[in-house]
């Protein structure tokens, strides 16, 4: 067991990079196994998630190297997987293994997947039920891990509607959709990330979305597309980039840039929040690298105001909400979240983490099923050291190691080791930048 020790520290300043996209890193790597040639990954996120899926690739046949500073994948085409000698294991990373769930059961193989002990409790009905409209057979523990697929060589075109606004669950029906004759169609009440179709459409296939009255979003897929194997310059990850920004925001005379991030328009719902508080965010130095959009982040230590968030932005900003409760501890005033029922089947109960790890603090928080309301700007400062336990999930720890930066007498987070799933570097990057941190 990891523990990390976070103290008060004086400001926070200096330009960082932090890791390469999670969420585009998975996807250049089952996308390039699904192409003809040899596909490039440069920048690359090397963390345990990420690693997880390379992994399991290689079980399935998939060439996968690493050459100087670019990882290469050689693709042998749609649905050339072959059966795994074994059963993958994907660690923590939910991700990884319903993407590959719905690459899979568009295969002539069988495959049995399974995870940590986190992993095997978080829901896989959500992928489940539409990919045995394509025809695979899927033995699962009560719709959780462990899960065995018996793929369909030809899958049944799925048409599906989503009550959740999920990327992972729409990548699933559309890596599915690949080896199909006819057309996917998947239907979402709120866009999520769209990471895939835009990877997909750079990568050669015949793939369109169109949102009606800015809300539902319509995708249909067209199905064995010739891909292109490609190279993919992965930006750096928005949602790692949170957490050193929010401990600028709220650590007095702090101010950082943070280089070359994704600022994918349905990935910056946090800084939008940021912005609507007062806080002084900025992007600057702004490109187009393989279909998204990368630029600089510049933030400023300041003072917030409590707001509401609309629910129609929480998928943009699902992963950040840990970093961003901290954030709204210090902003004067209420700020009121809804629609975040999900955040419950993520690493942890993230709801239940947030509001009760808060409150040890005097933190004034308040939750229902799929809210959480706090009332900030309050001054705070326990007596003593609070000791967080990160139950495994990495965004738990890196928020309150955030939060303990500003606390007279630090806070100690244990099992944080978790923080490596998806940014190995965090300590050494946020102690860079003036965070009095120590193991």
């Amino acid at each position: 067991m990891v523990s990390i020790i976070s103290e008060k520290s004086k400001k926070l300043s200096g330009e960082i990079f932090v890791p390469g996209d999670k969420s585009i890193s998975h996807r250049a790597l089952i996308l390039g196994a699904c192409a003809i040639g040899k596909t490039t990954i440069e920048n690359l996120l090397e963390s345990e998630d990420v690693l997880a899926t390379l992994k399991a690739l290689k079980e399935l046949g998939i060439s996968i190297k690493k050459n100087h500073k670019f990882w290469e994948v050689r693709g042998n085409g749609l649905g050339s997987l072959t059966n795994p000698k074994k059963t993958l294991n994907l660690g923590n990373s939910g991700t990884g293994v319903r993407l590959l769930m719905g690459l899979v059961s568009g295969c002539d193989i069988t495959v049995t997947f399974t995870g940590d002990e986190s992993l095997n409790t978080r829901p896989m009905k959500r992928v489940i039920i539409p990919l045995e409209q394509s025809g695979a057979e899927i033995l699962s523990n009560n719709f959780k891990l462990p899960v065995t697929i018996k793929g369909n060589k030809i899958p049944i075109p799925i048409k599906y509607t989503s009550s959740l606004s999920s990327a992972q669950v729409k990548s699933c029906v559309l890596l599915n959709g690949l080896t199909s004759t006819g057309d996917t169609s998947y239907s979402e009440a709120i866009k999520s990330r769209d990471h895939t179709e835009k990877m997909l459409n750079f990568m050669g296939a015949k793939i369109f979305s169109k949102c009606i009255n800015n809300k539902t979003n319509k995708i249909k897929l067209s199905g064995l597309p010739y891909l292109k194997g490609k190279h993919f310059s992965i930006p750096n990850d928005p949602s790692s980039a949170a957490f050193p920004s929010a401990a600028t925001l709220i650590i007095p005379d702090s101010e950082i840039k943070i280089k070359n991030v994704c600022l994918n328009e349905l990935r910056i719902g946090f800084y939008i929040s940021i912005k609507e508080m007062g806080g002084y965010v900025k992007f600057i130095n702004q490109k187009n690298i393989s279909g998204e959009v990368v630029g600089d982040i510049h933030v400023k230590y300041s003072k917030l105001n409590g707001i509401i968030i609309p629910e129609n932005r929480v998928p943009s900003m699902i992963d950040e909400f840990p970093i961003f409760c901290i954030l709204a501890c210090f902003a004067k005033g209420k700020t009121v979240i809804r629609g975040i029922q999900d955040l419950r089947n993520k690493e942890s109960d993230r709801i239940k983490e947030i509001v009760e790890n808060l409150k040890k603090f005097g933190f004034s928080v308040k939750s229902t099923p799929n809210s959480i309301s706090i009332i900030g700007g309050k001054k705070v400062n326990p007596r003593k050291q609070i000791i967080i336990d990160s139950k495994f999930d990495h965004r738990i720890a890196m928020s309150f190691l955030c939060l303990g930066l500003s606390m007279e007498n630090g806070v100690e987070v244990k099992n944080a080791e978790t923080i490596s799933t998806s940014f190995p570097n965090f300590y050494d990057i946020m102690k860079s930048i003036g965070a009095n941190l120590k193991k």
